[in-house]
């Protein structure tokens, strides 16, 4: 219940708990600019490409009116870290047992898969929002559950098993290099 100066009350039908309610890729952006600001990693997330097809000039700037998805994106982010390339997905799942791999398309599957064969970093940073707690998969693991998993998911025992927590920091900052440290480099 929330109690407001004229003393009315109001019922808050959200559970109260630190960093609830920011989006992931919110607190992932925020924790990118966090490490290119300490010159730490320089990380970004990949815009979507668009085509523009019909422009409102009418005002001050430009106004897009009409637009379509040029071409399926690969992965959310992409960067480097410690002279490493690094390349990952972020999603979110409200499911409490596993994680639905129809989340994922095969063209990011097989971009994570060939970032590994290449010789890069590559994974999935995923938030269980019902646990409110956050894993990194290895794309490797990602890869194989979605081409040999008759469920087409990951159960989420396996994720607590083979996954990585991430801590999360201050000011909603998520640790995810921490992780990268001990798994990868």
């Amino acid at each position: 219940m929330i109690n407001y100066p004229n003393n009315k009350k109001t019922y808050n039908k959200f559970k109260s708990f630190a960093n609830r309610g920011m989006k992931l890729e919110e607190m992932i952006n925020a924790t990118n600019e966090y490490y290119l600001e300490k010159d730490i990693a320089v990380i970004h997330k990949k815009p979507t490409p668009i085509q523009v097809v019909k422009i409102d000039n009418t005002g001050k700037s430009g106004k897009i009116i009409d637009a379509y998805f040029k071409s399926p994106s690969t992965t959310d982010y992409n960067g480097i870290y410690k002279g490493r390339y690094i390349d990952f997905e972020a999603k979110e799942t409200n499911n409490k047992t596993s994680f639905p791999l129809g989340n994922l398309s095969e063209h990011q599957i097989k971009h994570l898969r060939a970032v590994k064969e290449h010789g890069g970093i590559a994974f999935i940073i995923l938030s269980f929002n019902h646990f409110d707690e956050i894993y990194l998969l290895d794309a490797d693991m990602v890869v194989e559950f979605y081409y040999s998993s008759k469920k087409k998911s990951i159960p989420y025992d396996i994720i607590k098993e083979k996954g990585h927590v991430i801590r999360k920091g201050y000011f909603n900052k998520l640790e995810y290099l921490e992780v990268v440290d001990k798994v990868y480099l």
